[in-house]
């Protein structure tokens, strides 16, 4: 341990209030001194990804907040509809640390960890949270980076990669040869093509804009499609067709999304029979949904898709758990060797803390908008 390391630290919380108000506040807390198998890491670079939204805003709208305090300590408060307050009921009155990820150097560390002492590393913490000047983590929560690797490219170097990898590791376990991807020029999604293409996974990309479209094929994405074409359902259809998908991982998960990418699986599974059937095609269809882009509820028509679909919420911690513990270390290392390429994090904004809870900021980044991406460097 480091005598000199800090005992208080910005860090930001949010709280639900009993009365369905959530409160946002940047502000000095305590400092967690590093156990025996712990380190205490100063943050350099923290990105902002749709998971770390849930426990930020708990699904309000920072259309409807009312921003105060002082620049220093900046204060939010929006006031949830009853529903919505009712839907996270369970978290009121608790002060939650949103952040899961993120990258720095270390500054204390306890007896067991004294090998990472000054040391830069990127780290994925689950209790405590990472909008902040400092974490303390555990040594199998954070792991070095080389040296070649900054804090601003190593910040993302386990949610998203590890989350791209476990896809692909998702697609082989469950029986399936080629997948659909969703919202696909996302960083995520720029993995998931190098990946694929690294492992020989054919890969059907859905995007929404024609720039989005190019950005995959410059690439070396092969099948794109894209939504708002007029011919969208008959491009998916070949490209289903031509890589023999029968799995997509839906990051929309809302409205239609779902069961317009188990149709179109359903309606090359069923062409290529050869005969009728009433009962649909024999082929199982899968969506495994990962994310909410569209908060609306999920509309299915069973009466589409055959007699053999599944709709299911896919998370990464379900398929580690399938892994074993050596699988997982050679992810881990892939993910670290290729952090300037395959598993390249590209930020198109950097922040200080206190802008995190600036109007104009919060409501870009809560627009999860694809190819935007925000890091907060604490240091600023």
């Amino acid at each position: 341990m480091n005598d000199n390391s800090p005992d208080h630290g910005l860090q930001l919380t949010s709280t639900l209030e009993a009365d369905g108000t959530l409160r946002l506040v940047l502000a000095e807390v305590s400092v967690d001194a590093p156990a025996a198998d712990e380190v205490l890491v100063r943050l350099e670079a923290v990105p902002i990804n749709p998971s770390d939204l849930m426990p930020l805003l708990a699904g309000a709208d920072p259309a409807a907040a009312h921003f105060g305090g002082s620049t220093a300590g900046p204060e939010v408060t929006i006031t949830l509809s009853p529903e919505a307050a009712q839907a996270y009921a369970g978290r009121m009155g608790a002060a939650l640390q949103p952040g899961l990820a993120g990258a720095g150097t270390v500054i204390a560390a306890g007896a067991e960890a004294s090998h990472l002492l000054g040391q830069r590393v990127t780290l994925l913490s689950l209790r405590r949270g990472t909008f902040g000047q400092y974490v303390t983590v555990s040594t199998a929560e954070c792991a070095a980076l080389p040296e070649s690797v900054s804090a601003r490219e190593g910040a993302d170097a386990f949610c998203n990669p590890m989350t791209a990898l476990a896809i692909a590791e998702t697609v082989r376990l469950d029986g399936h040869k080629a997948l659909v991807h969703t919202a696909a020029a996302s960083n995520l999604g720029q993995m998931l093509v190098r990946i694929c293409a690294e492992d020989g996974i054919p890969l059907v990309n859905v995007v929404r804009r024609a720039e989005q479209a190019q950005l995959l094929r410059e690439l070396g994405a092969e099948h794109v499609c894209n939504s708002a074409d007029p011919d969208f359902a008959e491009h998916l259809r070949a490209a289903i067709a031509a890589t023999g998908a029968t799995v997509a991982f839906d990051a929309i998960g809302g409205g239609t999304s779902p069961g317009l990418l188990l149709a179109a699986m359903e309606e090359v599974a069923a062409a290529q029979m050869g005969f009728y059937s009433p009962y649909g095609s024999l082929t199982l269809k899968q969506v495994n949904i990962y994310g909410h882009l569209d908060r609306s509820p999920t509309v299915l028509h069973n009466a589409r898709y055959g007699m053999l679909w599944d709709v299911r919420n896919w998370a990464l911690p379900r398929t580690l758990g399938q892994l074993p513990p050596e699988r997982i270390a050679a992810m881990n290392a892939r993910v670290l060797a290729g952090l300037k390429t395959t598993f390249a994090s590209h930020f198109t904004r950097e922040i200080s803390l206190a802008q995190v809870l600036d109007r104009e900021t919060m409501t870009a980044y809560a627009k999860l908008a694809t190819g935007e991406k925000f890091v907060i460097n604490p240091t600023l």
